[in-house]
């Protein structure tokens, strides 16, 4: 046949000459979402020094968390007189400090850290356990309120008064607020993963920052609460001067503990180190 002669059959091509300029093939494809948010990135792969730091958080902030709350318990137990409920309203008062501790700041607080912390399981199983810490704390913050309300209300005093009193409202709010957009929108939207997947991305550092934001607000509350106890004291003429130094050291150790505990979970969520299974900030999570 004649070279310059024309062939009647189409001239054959390449595979990857079908396919369009600009458009990826299989191995350039991007990893799916969660292939990417949970891959081991070598870059960033713990040394001896990062997983000290890791373990030192752990054990510090747990010792703080539960320390905190066993050290008001000691307060109440044997220098306020213990619990009641509405027959003796002075006693029933000291059921507030205790279950607002327990909720706002213990239970809220090992939530934050087993979210940023804890990724030896799925990261669904993660949630769940963040979401039963908060559950678990919102009975200790009802009763909490309740025993305060009724405990003001037998000795005929003002609801609402101070500052102390205000911060605790607005932060009452805020968690329950934060609490069910938590529950829709990282929960219930699961449903729906890949439709909703764009929604939770948006909701992550919304979520992440306003609870932080919140776990701050209850440890102010604490303090002002405290220092407005402790005014009180400073006024009770039954209290002999050595029950009142004691007590004094006993509401500023759980102030500063309280302020620890605030620096340590901040800390342990915005550091940029993870654990080996994802090295990402707690607020790229969903």
């Amino acid at each position: 046949m004649d070279s310059n002669s024309v062939s009647p059959l189409p001239p054959l091509t390449l595979e990857n000459e079908k396919t369009p300029p600009g458009t990826p093939n299989g191995n350039e494809m991007p990893p799916p979402p969660d292939e990417k948010r949970y891959e081991e990135d070598p870059d960033n792969a713990w040394n001896c020094c990062s997983w000290c730091e890791y373990l030192l958080i752990v054990i510090l902030s747990t010792i703080l968390l539960v320390g905190v709350l066993i050290l008001a318990l000691f307060w109440v137990m044997f220098y306020r007189g213990g619990f009641a409920w509405s027959e003796k309203p002075m006693k029933q008062f000291n059921l507030h400090p205790i279950l607002m501790i327990a909720g706002f700041v213990t239970l809220s607080g090992f939530s934050i850290l087993v979210y940023r912390l804890c990724r030896c399981v799925k990261h669904i199983y993660v949630k769940l356990i963040h979401m039963f810490f908060h559950a678990a704390a919102i009975p200790c913050i009802v009763m909490g309120f309740l025993s305060v309300f009724d405990s003001h209300n037998a000795m005929a005093k003002l609801n609402f008064y101070s500052l102390h009193s205000w911060l605790g409202f607005v932060t009452m709010c805020m968690f329950l607020l934060q609490f069910v957009i938590g529950f829709l929108t990282f929960l219930v939207l699961l449903c729906c993963d890949n439709k909703t997947y764009s929604c939770r991305s948006a909701m992550v550092p919304i979520h992440a920052s306003l609870g932080l934001a919140n776990f701050w607000l209850a440890i102010a509350t604490a303090v002002t609460g405290i220092i407005e106890k402790e005014r009180e004291t400073a006024k009770d003429p039954t209290l002999s001067d050595e029950n009142r130094m004691i007590e004094h050291y006993i509401t500023t150790a759980m102030g500063v503990t309280l302020i620890l505990i605030g620096v340590i979970v901040t800390f342990a969520v915005r550091r940029t180190n993870a654990p080996a299974s994802a090295k990402v900030y707690v607020t790229e999570r969903i």
